[in-house]
């Protein structure tokens, strides 16, 4: 388990692979994390949005999970295996977070709870019940996904409850990680890739970003550089990727993320379940225009 102290740096949120027929392809999950293992990021998410976790059963999340604790053991990695067990029903993320905790996760990313809209005071008592499974709880704010967005109080007193370790901050703008990180409420990432930078200036800790998957390097130098004060240095490393994170939101996530990933062979195929589908070609000529630039500079 992970504490807030180690709550840092860049967490990768994982694609779910899946074969053409739509099963998991476990193949392709080995490889794909073997090369991000390669990195040194500090944790990996499974059934996240970027995992396509409204369509992934919870079965298949213990084969991931399993399958990437294997990898880790083989490759003597300690990089923390967080799992998303957030839902919008109490006692099903409860029951998540006690299934998670039972398959070694180091913590769990629990998001506020959508399509329903609770109060604030839902909200609080949802994040209690769930701290009391004793797993390390990493709250979740997406007002986008979620339909209700927390105010500045319901943010602190979830921060501020035993077992919350931070929160990952994907609100448009900078008010919630600037006002958490003055009162020191703790860990704040960022959750918005385009933010990132501007996020990590204003105090958080790091980031779970989805186009981490790609020129992972690139965002742990923008972290570490940014960490050491050269915030400028940092923003010239981050704008090397700023046309690629336009392109990978272009349509919705994380399809044109598989479709590269796909395309660069580290993956078999870009397939997704319904109702997510691949992305159009004009995007795919656009990406492939983009990546060859990218890697170009790169190189």
């Amino acid at each position: 388990m992970i504490g807030r102290d180690e709550l840092h740096g860049v967490l990768v949120p994982v694609v779910t692979p899946f074969l053409p027929s739509g099963e998991l392809d476990l193949a392709s999950y080995t490889r794909y994390v073997e090369k991000l293992a390669e990195h040194h990021i500090n944790g990996l998410i499974i059934n996240g949005t970027t995992g396509e976790a409204p369509t992934v059963r919870w079965d298949e999340v213990v084969q991931l999970t399993r399958a990437t604790q294997q990898i880790l053991k083989e490759k003597q990695r300690s990089i923390p295996v967080i799992i998303g067990t957030g839902t919008n029903d109490t006692l099903t993320t409860v029951q998540r977070t006690e299934q998670a905790a039972a398959l070694g996760a180091d913590a769990v990313l629990v998001v506020v709870p959508y399509y329903s809209k609770p109060s604030q005071e839902g909200i609080i008592e949802h994040f209690r019940r769930v701290t009391e499974v004793g797993v390390p709880v990493i709250a979740y704010e997406i007002p986008a996904r979620t339909g209700v967005r927390l105010t500045m109080h319901t943010a602190k007193t979830i921060m501020e409850m035993e077992g919350v370790i931070g929160m990952k901050d994907s609100s448009d703008g900078l008010e919630l990680v600037t006002e958490l990180t003055r009162q020191d409420a703790g860990a704040v990432l960022c959750g918005d890739d385009l933010y990132y930078h501007a996020k990590l200036s204003q105090g958080a800790s790091g980031g779970i970003l989805a186009s981490a998957n790609l020129y992972t390097d690139i965002f742990i130098e923008v972290h570490d550089l940014v960490q050491k004060g050269m915030v400028m240095e940092g923003k010239r490393s981050f704008d090397r990727v700023v046309p690629l994170i336009r392109k990978l939101f272009q349509e919705p996530n994380p399809a044109p993320i598989k479709w590269v990933l796909a395309t660069q062979g580290v993956i078999a195929s870009d397939h997704l379940r319904l109702p997510m589908t691949r992305i159009s070609q004009p995007l795919q000529n656009e990406l492939a225009q983009l990546l060859t630039g990218i890697e170009a500079a790169h190189n």
